[in-house]
């Protein structure tokens, strides 16, 4: 165990450290959507090229992630921060640097390897920081700080990107990646009793090809179709390799990540909450920007100037979630919360060519509002019902299954739009020919595409309210977690307040 939180008092400076290095991990993902068009055009490469500086960032933390739960235990906060900002860091100046893809995409791999680990060793370090009765806060403080990267990061970017050459989004990022890493290395001085435990070897073999072949083969497919055999294959092995690495840790008596969290029905509940709410929620992010670009023609800029409300109001919620999950528990929060958004996805689905600016700004708002009850809630409300030593078991299962349900979401809503697009845009076209016995011009088949893509655009997006329906439903049996070891030595609190009557 950590020196530094055997102490009553939560190492705020530890975490203030931690926190900043997350938020610019954070921030430095939202850079770059908006600059994969000026990379295409610079390095001259085509969509299903530059695609893989996301998908390669995914492949990373997707195999990196799962073997948190053993580098929290093995290293303390200190060496596995310097490592994780140290490579975050080295990441950020090949990229800035690169004038070849291939560089460019070294370095958003190494970016990758540092800012997986960031995440679950910050949760770690808020979870067993924070008594049970203030984790809300504290996680939401912990939010409001995380989501302002995401509020912030496309209209920066649009703005950097629209002044400046792309590799500024590095550049920018350099020095204050450096500061954060120099500034941990003379702040952070928690040191970590000698653990003799060793990592199975097996076991991340199997949990990188399981892991990265699902989140490659997902992600291949919302690009390439389902009909193609590579993503078929790439799918298929991820699976038989998943099911051979929850066999291996089931027989291990030290599990790389350990399957049985999944015994405690609070935290299988949220796992599988979050996990839809991360597929459905891809909607939003995914098709938006292709209905206001593609179809309305509004700019990159205003384009992300129109989500910036939504993501500071779910910024701006987060601590305050926090305070009423302390107060009434996760289940209230995650039904509103849950109604919100689905009836918020659902307006989305009558989207018109007349829909206005305005409307769009409010909806996404409100939807993003939605949100701020749900995820915070129900993921800490998991946690909290699973002991001190299955916490970092809890954290990278949770972050792991966030990529691949973000993978897998995207996959299905891509191909969803794609089959709708396609089959309302036969029909349009076989309507014209049959009505006026020939082919339409070029600039009528513009416009049939045109609706056509809207009809799938709001297909979508109905499906999607359809999927958080079935989280709505979930979430009336969410109950108030109580730590596994309470239920077991008795109510929270209850042993440190004899224990302090004593020591008086």
């Amino acid at each position: 165990m950590d020196q530094t939180m055997n102490s009553d008092r939560p190492p705020y400076g530890l975490i203030a450290v931690l926190l900043v290095g997350a938020f610019i991990t954070f921030l430095n993902n939202t850079l770059l959507n908006i600059a994969l068009p000026s990379i295409m055009k610079d390095l001259n490469i085509e969509t299903a090229t530059v695609q893989w500086l996301t998908t390669g960032f995914m492949l990373v933390s997707g195999i990196m992630i799962p073997t948190t739960a053993f580098l929290i235990r093995k290293y303390s906060v200190r060496q596995l921060f310097l490592t994780a900002m140290g490579l975050f860091t080295a990441g950020t100046i090949i990229a800035g640097i690169s004038h070849l893809f291939f560089i460019l995409l070294l370095g958003r791999m190494v970016q990758a390897a540092g800012a997986a680990i960031m995440m679950p060793l910050l949760m770690n370090v808020m979870l067993v920081s924070f008594p049970i009765h203030k984790r809300g806060t504290a996680m939401g403080v912990f939010g409001l700080i995380l989501m302002f990267a995401p509020a912030i990061g496309p209209t920066l970017s649009g703005w950097i990107v629209e002044h400046y050459d792309w590799r500024m989004l590095f550049h920018f990022i350099t020095p204050i990646a450096a500061i954060i890493l120099l500034v941990g290395f003379f702040m952070l001085k928690d040191k970590k009793e000698k653990v003799n435990i060793r990592l199975d070897s097996l076991s991340v073999l199997l949990s990188s090809i399981g892991f990265g072949g699902l989140l490659y083969g997902f992600s291949s497919a919302g690009n390439q179709g389902w009909d193609n055999p590579q993503v078929d294959i790439t799918i298929a092995i991820g699976v038989i390799s998943l099911v051979l690495f929850i066999l291996r840790q089931a027989k291990l008596e030290d599990p790389m990540l350990n399957f049985g969290v999944y015994k405690y029905p609070m935290f299988a509940l949220s796992s599988v909450i979050t996990m839809i709410m991360n597929m459905a929620m891809f909607s939003g992010f995914l098709l938006l920007p292709i209905y206001v670009q593609t179809i309305r023609g509004i700019s990159p800029m205003d384009a992300g100037l129109m989500l910036l409300p939504g993501a500071l109001l779910n910024a701006a919620m987060s601590p305050v979630t926090g305070r009423l999950f302390d107060k009434i528990g996760g289940r209230i929060l995650a039904i509103t919360g849950l109604a919100i958004t689905a009836i918020s996805t659902y307006l989305f689905s009558q989207l018109t060519f007349e829909t206005t600016y305005m409307y769009l700004v409010i909806i996404h708002a409100i939807r993003m509002f939605g949100l701020s009850l749900v995820m915070m809630p129900v993921s800490t409300n998991g946690l909290n019902q699973l002991p001190r030593r299955l916490y970092p078991h809890g954290t990278a299962m949770n972050n792991t299954l966030n990529q691949v349900s973000g993978a897998i979401g995207t996959a299905l809503l891509v191909t969803l739009m794609s089959i709708r697009t396609e089959t309302v845009m036969s029909r349009l076209m076989t309507d014209a020919i049959h009505q006026g016995g020939a082919r339409p011009t070029a600039e009528v088949q513009q416009q049939m595409l045109s609706s056509a893509t809207l009809d799938g655009i709001n297909f979508t997006f109905f499906v999607s309210t359809i999927i958080i329906a079935l989280a709505l439903v979930l979430a009336f049996f969410i109950k108030r977690a109580t730590p596994a070891e309470d239920r077991i030595e008795g109510k929270p609190g209850k042993m440190n307040r004899l224990t302090k009557l004593a020591e008086n």
